[in-house]
């Protein structure tokens, strides 16, 4: 699990293997991975919007922005976490993910930038 604390944010992240969902013969391979974002701070904050940098090891990498995460812009009250699901496919059976988030201080509506770890996207056949 990759874990990274920016301005009171913690952000931890695992990600999983779908082989059910892949088709290594066409070259795609799917991914879920499992963000807890957890407010150590104490004031409410709100998840504005993310970006996402995806590298594939064979193929030129992406980047992903948007609002919130899944359709959700969660508010966070001190020590409060939200945890969620999502997932990403790649053409090759290596590569990571890294990103921020975008927060605001809901009191005062400062925005400020949270990092989100990098982590890797592998196939099990890879690990070994």
């Amino acid at each position: 699990m990759a874990t990274a604390v920016t301005y009171g944010v913690k952000i931890s992240v695992e990600s999983i293997y779908r082989k059910d969902l892949s088709n290594a013969e066409n070259g795609l391979f799917f991914f879920n991975y499992r963000i807890v974002i957890e407010n150590t701070n104490d004031f409410d904050i709100q998840l504005k919007s993310r970006y996402w940098f995806i590298f594939d090891s064979l193929n030129p990498a992406r980047e992903v922005k948007g609002d919130g995460v899944v359709g959700e812009q969660p508010i966070l009250s001190p020590g409060r976490k939200h945890v969620y699901v999502s997932g990403c496919d790649l053409h090759s059976e290596i590569g990571y993910m890294r990103g921020y988030y975008m927060f605001e201080k809901t009191e005062t509506k400062e925005t400020f930038r949270v990092a989100v770890p990098k982590f890797d996207l592998i196939t099990v056949p890879k690990l070994n």
